[in-house]
């Protein structure tokens, strides 16, 4: 008897047959320290096995924090191959729930994809890379990461002959641009109020969440990240992002089919935030870190114009150039820190100090740091120029805006100064089909009022310096009224703090001890 399936779950069986259900299909197991046994479909090991996916061997997933974490000696390519995993367990999830959706096993495998191709584009010690060496060599240039992975991805497919074995899986080009809009967004601009996507169409709006979640920012990437990170760095209690693929679903919201949580996550969802507010608290944030890394950043940009890949068509390109050639972008990786280190070019003279310096551990010296109650909103130039300008009258040492690095960042929860959850929907199991909103207040009086602050690290170039540098930094502190951070540098209150109840009563009793004593 002839079964009525719908447009939807007809579409979905229709994808499935036509990609086939090899019966030579054989998906290959990988051992991760995270997620253990995985098992990955054969296009996604055929992207593995290429060289510009194995490029990201070389690549320290957390940069410059694995001179300060001995542990920290992971690299974007477990991270990729570990999201490529969770994207297709959250989709298959969804699929097994929810068949009225209509997932097919091409957007299944699409999904995967991205989820493994995300990161090609990083480049040495990852955002190093794009937030601080490109922007000071083409600081012209907006370039983010994201756009050299659709690159790398186009570059990947093409040298190594895919596309005959993506359409063998039934991918056609449309379903390469969803890819690819998965890792950088829109690939084209569109009219105010029109789905922006050509991949898919907007009711299958719930696919653009899972990789990179613009929403609200919680998605696979960061589920392995927290994870993976958290192991290496030898934190504890990462929040269980196993309960989060099991439970979640989608609903419509305003028209459109988003990703909801079960209402019961909603405190688990403030402690992943929260989990990435300390990450960046104690790891990526770091004062030594973040003084690692702006050496390893001044030696590049010494470097830069000495150092000179061969991309396609036996044309050199300098480091920052590279990111134009995906054939010379390829061959850039951490390994240009020893490239460095031992060359005999005595151009490279300078860098190789700065290198030297950094395994000896003769770092610049860290004079304090501060966080300020508002943004100050002043570049880290501007700032190092005030602080020179703060001599103190107790010290006859001179020292110039040359002399100081200012490092300025924000830590939040991820969405800058708002409440992430505010842009998470929730479902209710007597009622899976309704989404709904949970304010701060319905879940705990404890949750905090800020969801950002901005940190300021003041540096020092002249290590023998730095008693003289400490007084600068002080003084500039009180011309701001700002608080430093550091228990050896103290500035004055304006006002005397109140003693606590219990210090009060602690000096009664010190006074009636006294006076037993005496008589």
């Amino acid at each position: 008897m002839a079964t009525n399936l719908g447009p939807e779950r007809s579409r979905k069986r229709k994808a499935d047959e036509h990609l086939g259900q090899k019966s030579d299909r054989h998906d290959k197991v990988f051992n991760d320290p995270i997620h253990g046994h995985i098992e990955l479909h054969p296009l996604l090991v055929k992207i593995i096995d290429t060289p510009q996916f194995q490029r990201l061997r070389y690549i320290k997933q957390l940069g410059g924090a694995y001179f300060v974490f001995p542990g920290a000696s992971h690299n974007r390519f477990e991270h990729s191959v570990g999201v490529g995993y969770l994207a297709g367990c959250l989709i298959k999830t969804l699929s097994e729930k929810q068949p009225e959706l209509g997932i097919t096993e091409k957007d299944i495998l699409c999904v995967q994809i991205a989820g493994l191709c995300h990161d090609l584009g990083h480049g040495p010690f990852s955002h190093l890379f794009d937030r601080m060496f490109i922007p000071r060599v083409r600081p012209e240039l907006k370039w983010e990461h994201e756009t050299a992975s659709v690159k790398m991805f186009e570059h990947l497919v093409k040298e190594n002959n895919l596309e005959d074995m993506m359409k063998d899986y039934g991918l056609s080009n449309k379903d390469l641009k969803f890819i690819k809009e998965q890792i950088a967004g829109p690939l084209k601009p569109s009219a105010q109020n029109k789905w922006p996507y050509s991949g898919r169409p907007e009711e299958q709006s719930f696919l653009y969440e899972i990789v990179a979640n613009k929403r609200t920012g919680i998605d696979v990437d960061k589920w392995d990240y927290f994870a993976r990170d958290s192991y290496h760095l030898g934190l504890k209690n990462i929040p269980d992002y196993q309960r989060f693929l099991k439970m979640a679903r989608v609903c419509e919201v305003n028209g459109k089919k988003i990703i909801c949580a079960r209402d019961k996550e909603v405190h688990d969802l403030y402690d992943m935030f929260h989990t990435r507010h300390s990450l960046h608290r104690r790891a990526y944030q770091h004062k030594v870190t973040k003084i690692i890394e702006e050496m390893i950043t001044e030696a590049l940009v010494k470097a830069d114009p000495y150092i000179l890949i061969q991309g396609s068509s036996g044309k050199m390109y300098k480091m920052s150039k590279a990111i134009d050639n995906m054939e010379a972008y390829t061959k850039l990786t951490d390994n240009i820190f020893e490239q460095i280190l031992y060359s005999s070019n005595p151009n490279l003279s300078e860098a190789q100090t700065i290198m030297k310096n950094i395994l000896c551990r003769k770092l610049y010296k860290c004079v304090g740091q501060t966080i300020p109650e508002k943004a100050l909103n002043l570049t880290e130039e501007a700032l190092a120029k005030e602080v020179a300008e703060s001599k103190p009258d107790d010290t006859e040492v001179v020292l110039k805006a040359e002399d100081f690095i200012v490092s300025v960042f924000g830590i939040d929860y991820g969405k800058k100064e708002k409440n992430p959850i505010d842009n998470v929907y929730f479902y209710c199991k007597h009622n899976p089909t309704e989404a709904f909103q949970i304010r701060k207040e319905q879940v705990s009086k404890l949750l905090p009022d800020r969801f950002s602050e901005e940190h300021i690290i003041l540096y020092c170039r002249q290590t023998d310096k730095l008693a003289d540098a400490k007084k600068y930094f002080q003084q500039w502190c009180k011309t701001k009224n700002l608080k430093p951070r550091d228990a050896n540098v103290l500035v004055q209150e304006l006002t005397p703090a109140k003693k606590t109840q219990n210090e009060e009563q602690g000096d009664a009793e010190e006074k009636v001890r006294v006076k037993k004593a005496l008589f």
